[in-house]
């Protein structure tokens, strides 16, 4: 399997993690620190040739996507993020003026729901096999082409939850990421979450290292203080019970469908950051306006 080389350490460059290294049962050193390189931005057509006078990139690609999308009586699930609290917030707004009517909104997070809550938006509860019929959400990467997302990279509150957050995206009919163009790539490199049971996660982390072939640092996610080898004295620990391990790839992921595939085949790995959705659109924020890609056949970026 042509995977990158992988380590195992926390995915955000977050200066309460330190650098200390944990060597494994056969002895090795377990990571190898390596330069990041930056990937060039790729061209897009654009919806529009100028930039509207006010407000941000994601700002605009919050509003197109509402406007685009989201129309009166749906049920619609309410993404984490900046951008997707700007949809929020505008969604209340549209509530407020008449403009949409009889929409219920289901939230992924707790920030999600409280952001929803002070925007006026009626709340709803989701339940297997309930109908959501669009759902938006901002994600710390995605892939180009298929638009395989991941989610979850930087988190560091236990209350809210991968699980949730991946179980509303993929009961909604159709799911828009909105994200900045820096976050649209091939060739991905950065960290993906992997929840893990507590109780066995040192012998699921080594699985993750044998998997991937390369030297790794393991680290749990630490809820408070400095970070260590295990997660410091307070390591993460999800509403669900459950760890959290930053998985970091050193060298370009070359298909997060195979990483996502060879994750949960480890019986040890309870969930992870990588979603993938179809049919799915991705709304790309840049000076110049938004630029819409979806993951249809031809995977072409489209003017409406």
């Amino acid at each position: 399997m042509a995977l990158a080389m992988a380590a195992i350490a926390i995915a955000s460059p977050n200066p309460l993690h330190s650098s200390l290294t944990l060597s494994n049962a056969r002895g090795r050193r377990a990571f190898c620190t390596r330069p990041r390189r930056r990937r060039r931005t790729h061209s897009l057509m654009k919806i529009t040739g100028s930039s509207l006078a006010d407000g941000s990139a994601l700002f605009q690609a919050a509003h197109y996507t509402v406007d685009t999308y989201i129309k009166s009586g749906m049920v619609i699930g309410l993404g984490s993020g900046i951008a997707s609290g700007m949809a929020m917030q505008y969604i209340g707004l549209q509530l407020g003026a008449g403009a949409l009517k009889d929409i219920v909104g289901i939230p992924t997070s707790v920030a999600s729901a409280s952001e929803a809550a002070k925007a006026g938006i009626p709340l709803g509860h989701h339940e297997d096999g309930s109908q959501i019929d669009f759902a938006f959400d901002d994600a710390d990467i995605i892939e180009e082409r298929t638009l395989i997302a991941v989610i979850g990279r930087t988190r560091s509150q236990g209350e809210e939850s991968i699980i949730q957050e991946k179980t509303i995206l993929n009961a909604a009919n159709k799911v828009v990421f909105i994200v900045r163009e820096n976050q649209y790539k091939c060739g991905m490199d950065g960290s993906i979450p992997v929840l893990v049971n507590p109780l066995n996660w040192m012998e699921t982390a080594e699985e993750i290292d044998d998997l991937f072939l390369g030297d790794a640092e393991v680290w749990r996610r630490p809820s408070v203080g400095l970070a260590g080898p295990h997660g410091g004295q307070f390591p993460l620990v999800t509403r669900e019970g459950h760890n959290v391990i930053d998985v970091i790839f050193t060298s370009p992921i070359l298909s997060l469908a195979e990483v996502s595939m060879s994750l949960d085949n480890i019986d040890g790995v309870i969930e992870h950051g990588i979603i993938s959705k179809f049919p799915c659109t991705a709304v790309i924020a840049s000076e110049s306006g938004p630029s819409v890609v979806d993951n249809v056949p031809k995977n072409s970026v489209k003017e409406p």
